[in-house]
């Protein structure tokens, strides 16, 4: 079931008198594809979960329409949207069994949709068995671990078949290690069921790793869209730059002089056809390369190892952050006492944005 949102915007009054209305999603297009997954990822009062609820029904739209698939869903209660919606907190019923929570909104099923008991048990066990839970169907809740009772929350959204299935940062209450596990879950039962599935989430990583599309939003408006990789390697602002990426992208102050770029005294990199003008420059972790005669120059501050690769921590006066992170093969030695270390830069993985707009350049 393909999604629709026109011009979604969703405002809300100020709580005082001398205060301005939020705008929490400000002019929201886009059409997510049927059958797909898509990662709503921004950092938190971004707009993400409140265009999860215009989409579910839990909120009305200030203006905009929504479509499931031709049909207007903009004024359907939630109930009649065919929805399933998991959140952060499971939000399972204590005194029942992971059955009875599963079976649960079958039960008020109503008209020609009423199933017997022996349909809603065996919708139950064929939901059950989805995401891995079938031998715990006795147990309730506070016997089972947060994974587990995960998945009876994300069993209960599928269990009526919705047409869209909605998951608002529905891991943030695993440990790191469920949390991996749980993901690759998730997409495995998104890629079973076909389901077109929206996930809210501020980790950057989580989204990137099972998405197929990811929208990158801040402030209520969408920044980016387009696959994992692809917003990773063409960052459309310094926004979207920082905030895709782990480590996070070194930004340093430069110009471009001459189709030259310059940080601090150094030219760094061939721009031909670039005009002179002040930048952002961001350059990914993965894109300095160790050279005794490289253009840019650093001071060392520390190498920490990482097994397969190595971070070279270091400063230069024209950066912005705490300090520069360039992460290379181990394969590269470094002197015990080294003062300054020397890089190369892979083109491909600098950015330049425009010092005002931060648009990339």
């Amino acid at each position: 079931m393909k999604v629709v949102l026109e011009n979604l915007t969703k405002r809300f009054p100020p709580r005082n008198k001398k205060g301005a209305e939020v705008i929490a999603v400000n002019n929201f297009n886009f059409e997510i594809p049927d059958g797909q997954l898509i990662g709503l990822l921004g950092p938190s009062g971004c707009g993400k979960s409140t265009t999860l609820n215009l989409i579910s029904g839990l909120e009305t739209p200030t203006e905009g329409k929504i479509f499931f698939g031709d049909e207007d869903v903009t004024n359907l209660p939630p109930e009649e949207r065919g929805v399933g919606l998991v959140f952060q907190n499971y939000a399972l019923y204590p005194h029942l069994t992971v059955e009875e929570n599963i079976i649960f909104p079958l039960q008020n099923l109503k008209g020609a949709q009423k199933m017997s008991k022996e349909a809603m048990h065996q919708k139950a066990v064929e939901t059950a068995k989805l995401v891995q839970i079938d031998g715990l169907m006795e147990r309730k809740p506070k016997e089972m671990s947060g994974g587990q009772q995960q998945r009876v929350a994300i069993a209960r959204a599928l269990v009526k078949v919705p047409r869209v299935l909605l998951l608002d940062e529905p891991l943030s209450n695993l440990d790191a290690r469920l949390r991996l596990q749980t993901r690759e879950e998730l997409r495995r039962i998104q890629r079973d069921t076909g389901v077109t599935t929206i996930f809210v989430t501020h980790d950057q990583e989580e989204a990137m790793s099972i998405s197929d599309l990811i929208i990158v939003m801040k402030d209520g408006v969408v920044h980016q869209i387009g696959k994992p990789q692809d917003v990773y390697d063409e960052p459309a602002n310094l926004f979207v730059a920082q905030f895709l990426g782990t480590p996070q992208i070194n930004v340093f102050h430069g110009e471009v002089k001459g189709e030259k770029l310059y940080i601090g005294d150094e030219a760094v990199l061939d721009v031909p056809g670039r005009k002179d003008m002040p930048v952002w420059v961001g350059i990914r972790p993965e894109g300095f390369i160790p050279d005794e005669n490289g253009p840019l120059t650093c001071r060392m501050d520390r190498v920490e190892v990482m097994g397969r690769d190595v971070s070279v921590v270091s400063t230069h006066p024209q950066m912005t952050g705490r300090c520069i992170r360039s992460i290379v093969s181990s394969e590269n030695k470094f002197e015990p006492g080294q003062q300054t270390v020397r890089f190369r830069l892979k083109p491909y993985k600098v950015f330049l944005f425009d010092k005002e707009s931060e648009e990339r350049v």
